[in-house]
């Protein structure tokens, strides 16, 4: 039936090219000053391993580090790709990372970088044209327009921008100069679980554009310098995926790979140097990678391929500690300066354990809390996913796949405690991740 499909499209000139879904990753440059090629190398590996299509290389202005990490990655993924590793990089303009927005041309700018690596092998086209993304920027709208500055200095593009802040009304005077839209309104706001209701509200927006959805398990904004805030995480991982099924947005974009300082890293901790200043604390010992365990199979559903599943796995993230088994510090519920309701944390962040299970068949899925008594939820092919609360139920985490009777699958979290593990005596709304 997708053979025919294409067939069909093919064969008529009048319909729009089709093009496969993707799904991204945001990479932070900024965060990468100790990585190598080979670092890089390692980042592109675990990536492709698990689905993803391509980094969007989030750059921000001025930041020494960009010049030598951009080359660094497209050296990297040259390579890989020469090698047979389909995977490949994009750049996403930060206008508000660096302090300064992006000049349009010039020595370092959008042109200069786009010039030199929009013909490399490792750049990301969509419809025969180089992608490329922002962070932000509506100040600096008419650079990228039709005929603009930047088409008129490197050539066409297919220019999907985070412009989220001009809201779904502002939107349609600036639809003739783009192709696609990405939002970043990708985590709820209080005390709620997030719904795909303003992804939809844009989809609808920018059509007939082509639309990029953001996904982010997680957000705990910890680092020196200004005020720092969490915003609920919780289900979100699980719950995003489920609404991108129902969204089919055309592009997917994970944020982040790296962005420790916010907590929403789905990559490896490579070294203590890459972390923000103020977030080590809250960072170190709470890996995430477990977050891309179940990947190539959301992926694949996402696209609508094939995916056999050929063993039960789990996923499970929590917080080590309830909220107030610690001090909040300056920390808030939400931020003000994004016209919310300033909460308390613990009335955003729920003291309960997370837990997915991608089944091969129906099973019952286990979960211990230190010696208290088990818990058991009955699971079914495919993707299932519950919560836990805690209860001040302290000790290590077990969790536990059982079928006809056996332990086909097990694994162990850390111990959760009465109060803060952190000497500083702070809560650590970051959450831990692993799998089995």
């Amino acid at each position: 039936m997708v053979l025919l499909k294409s067939l069909l499209v093919l064969a008529s000139a009048c319909l729009p090219v089709v093009s496969s879904k993707y799904v991204f990753a945001h990479v932070v440059v900024g965060n990468t000053a100790a990585h190598t090629v080979d670092t890089w190398k390692t980042d592109i590996s675990l990536a492709a391993a698990a689905g993803i299509d391509a980094f969007a290389l989030n750059i921000a202005y001025p930041d020494t580090n960009i010049p030598t990490q951009v080359a660094n990655a497209f050296t990297a993924a040259e390579a890989m790709f020469t090698n047979g590793t389909d995977f490949q990089l994009f750049f996403s303009f930060d206008y508000l990372g660096g302090g300064q927005p992006w000049a349009a041309t010039g020595t370092e700018s959008v042109a200069s970088y786009m010039t030199k690596y929009k013909t490399s092998s490792a750049y990301f086209l969509y419809n025969g044209l180089p992608f490329v993304s922002t962070f932000e920027g509506t100040g600096n709208i008419q650079d990228w327009a039709q005929g603009g500055t930047i088409r008129s200095t490197i050539g066409d593009v297919y220019f999907v921008p985070d412009w989220t802040s001009l809201g779904t009304s502002g939107i349609g005077a600036v639809l003739p100069d783009i192709e696609g839209f990405f939002s970043w309104d990708m985590w709820p706001n209080g005390a709620a679980d997030m719904s795909n209701t303003t992804d939809l509200a844009w989809k609808d927006a920018v059509s007939p554009k082509t639309y990029m959805m953001g996904v982010s398990p997680w957000f705990f904004h910890s680092t020196v310098g200004g005020q720092d805030w969490v915003w609920r995480g919780d289900d979100l991982w699980a719950d995003r995926w489920e609404q991108v099924m129902d969204v089919e947005p055309d592009f997917v974009e994970i944020v982040t790979w790296n962005d420790f300082g916010e907590a929403h890293y789905i990559g490896p901790i490579h070294s203590e140097d890459e972390i923000a200043e103020g977030a080590a604390d809250f960072v170190n010992g709470m890996p995430h990678d477990s977050f891309r365990d179940f990947l190539p199979y959301y992926i694949s559903q996402f696209k609508g391929t094939n995916y056999t599943i050929t063993e039960d796995l789990m996923q499970y993230w929590y917080r080590t500690a309830p909220t107030t088994g610690g001090s909040a510090g300056t920390v808030t519920g939400n931020i003000a300066s994004q016209g919310q309701e300033v909460v308390s944390p613990d009335e955003v962040m729920q003291d309960k354990v997370f837990f997915s299970a991608l089944l091969k068949e129906s099973a019952t899925v286990q979960v211990q809390i230190g010696t208290n008594a088990a818990v058991s939820y009955q699971g079914t092919k495919g993707v299932n996913h519950w919560s836990q609360p805690f209860d001040g139920q302290t000790g290590n985490v077990t969790f536990s796949v059982v079928r006809s009777g056996a332990v086909v699958k097990q694994g162990e979290g850390p111990e959760i405690t009465a109060t803060t593990q952190l000497a500083s005596g702070l809560t650590n709304f970051n959450t831990w991740v692993g799998g089995c």
